[in-house]
């Protein structure tokens, strides 16, 4: 099976309020901190902005649904979306209410991205999941949330979730069927589980190659079903700079503090860095390997957030401009 796939590049931000330092070190985010940094996104022309999810981590971190409802005030053009929700930590029915609510909020524009973590044990630890069952509450819990999605009473009787009979929860998703659903991994499983029930693919620390061959996975367990358009995307770690190596530099600092680990040489396996030709070249190797759905982490320290979000929108965008208007 060949998936369906969107026929432009379509470029985000990842991120609202992060901080870089330990946990350790007092932050308080600002209303206007947000609003400024939607505000720069919106009018620098990408085209989405998503937030990601973890109960404990080794740098502070918001929830991402609130993050994105307070966000959908800002800007009425963003795609928003998470990434990724750890759906395996929460009961699907509450979270079925929250995504319902913000697809409302959001006007439709609305991508729910999930996954199952694992990088943190003890946060599974910490919501009573046992982290062999995290595959299985993620299939689970899709499963209960495209009920929900129907707007009709909906029953439920399942490994880890009800039994429930009945139970109607009104009003239905903003989008026809609900949100799409884009599912994180990289395991022969988490693909096939793509393959059998994702709208799309979020996958991160990834090389192209490595994305060929995911993709080439999913569409083999997608066999037999029918897709309209199936979303691919990618968070990619991405620093501008006048070098290479200042480049480097920077997203080592970052992602090593944030993974507590040292990430030099994932940096240079994984990353996008450089001058905004390497970085535009970066970006055209995942394209052309089926990538249309591009989500800049742009790394280095948090003062310089917004420096890079603008260097990146007025350097890297037009060269990639050929992908990303239609012919």
């Amino acid at each position: 099976m060949t998936l369906p796939l969107d026929t432009k590049l379509s470029i985000g931000v990842q991120t609202i309020h992060r901080r870089t330092e330990p946990a350790t070190a007092p932050w308080e985010p600002r209303i206007d901190e947000l609003l400024e940094l939607v505000q720069l996104v919106d009018r620098s022309g990408y085209a989405s902005l998503w937030a990601g999810d973890h109960i404990s981590y080794a740098i502070p971190i918001l929830d991402p649904m609130l993050q994105l409802a307070q966000a959908a005030v800002v800007s009425r053009r963003l795609i928003l979306g998470t990434s990724v929700l750890l759906l395996p930590l929460r009961h699907p029915t509450p979270v079925a209410k929250q995504v319902t609510t913000l697809d409302h909020l959001t006007e439709g524009r609305f991508i729910l991205g999930v996954g199952v973590g694992g990088e943190f044990p003890n946060e599974y630890a910490a919501c009573g999941v046992p982290l062999n069952e995290r595959g299985a509450r993620l299939g689970e819990g899709v499963a209960v949330l495209r009920k929900f999605f129907s707007g009709e009473p909906v029953s439920h009787d399942g490994k880890f979730y009800g039994p429930f009979t009945d139970v109607a929860m009104r009003p239905g998703p903003r989008q026809p069927g609900g949100p799409p659903i884009w599912f994180a991994g990289r395991s022969d499983a988490a693909l096939r589980r793509i393959g059998r029930i994702g709208d799309g693919w979020l996958s991160y620390v990834l090389t192209p190659e490595m994305y060929q061959a995911g993709l080439t996975k999913i569409a083999a367990a997608a066999a037999g079903r029918t897709i309209k358009n199936f979303g691919t995307s990618h968070l990619l770690f991405t620093r501008v700079d006048d070098t290479y190596e200042k480049s480097l530099d920077a997203a080592t600092e970052t992602l090593s503090v944030r993974y507590a680990m040292d990430f030099r040489r994932a940096a240079q396996r994984y990353c996008a860095l450089g001058r905004p030709e390497q970085v535009a070249e970066r970006i055209r190797e995942f394209h052309a390997v089926g990538l249309r759905h591009v989500i800049l982490d742009l790394l280095g320290p948090y003062e310089e957030r917004q420096r890079q979000i603008a260097w990146f929108a007025a350097d890297v965008a037009p060269l990639l401009r050929d992908l990303t208007h239609p012919a």
